[in-house]
């Protein structure tokens, strides 16, 4: 569990080392929510949920502070389709209203990652995986088999997304303070 933790928990030791003041907090927080749905999630999945779930809303309104000037309508619409989608896609692969819940704020914090002006072949790119997979969990508990995808893919497909959403947001403040 600790080990588990440890990964994401060390992403916000280094957004912590890497950024300064207020304008990472939110971000740290973020990323700290996260390592604790990490373990968490090993003693109940509710719990690990809820963690999850807060530490998307911390995201939400991190990546709210930071909006692209004029994001394009093709770039507003398909962020549009993540907030509906992500949710609809969630509730068939698991067949459980409470994950489709979560996952109003999953797909929320990729599309606020998608609508702000943080690299989106990172940030963007990182989101999208944290979706899939959570998709490969959620295909765990409901009707649609998809093993043995979930076995090999979840945890790195889960790491890659938070390094490249950690990474992207880390170079791109340091970037404003200059």
């Amino acid at each position: 569990m600790a080990i588990k933790a440890s990964a994401v928990g060390f992403l916000a030791l280094y957004a912590v080392q890497r950024t300064r003041g207020l304008r990472a907090g939110l971000f740290v927080l973020a990323l700290a929510l996260g390592a604790l749905g990490d373990a968490a999630i090993q003693l109940s999945l509710l719990a690990g949920g809820a963690a999850f779930f807060a530490s998307h809303v911390a995201a939400i309104f991190f990546y709210r502070r930071h909006l692209r000037p004029e994001p394009s309508i093709a770039r507003k619409w398909a962020t549009i389709l993540l907030l509906v989608g992500v949710p609809l896609i969630s509730w068939l692969l698991s067949g459980d209203v409470l994950i489709a819940v979560y996952s109003l704020a999953l797909g929320g914090m990729a599309m606020a990652a998608w609508l702000s002006l943080f690299p989106q072949w990172r940030v963007g790119l990182g989101a999208l995986l944290f979706i899939v997979s959570d998709w490969l969990i959620f295909s765990r508990m409901g009707p649609i088999d998809l093993a043995p995808l979930p076995d090999l893919l979840i945890w790195p497909l889960y790491y890659i997304g938070q390094l490249l959403i950690a990474t992207g947001v880390v170079q791109t403040l340091r970037r404003f303070r200059r």
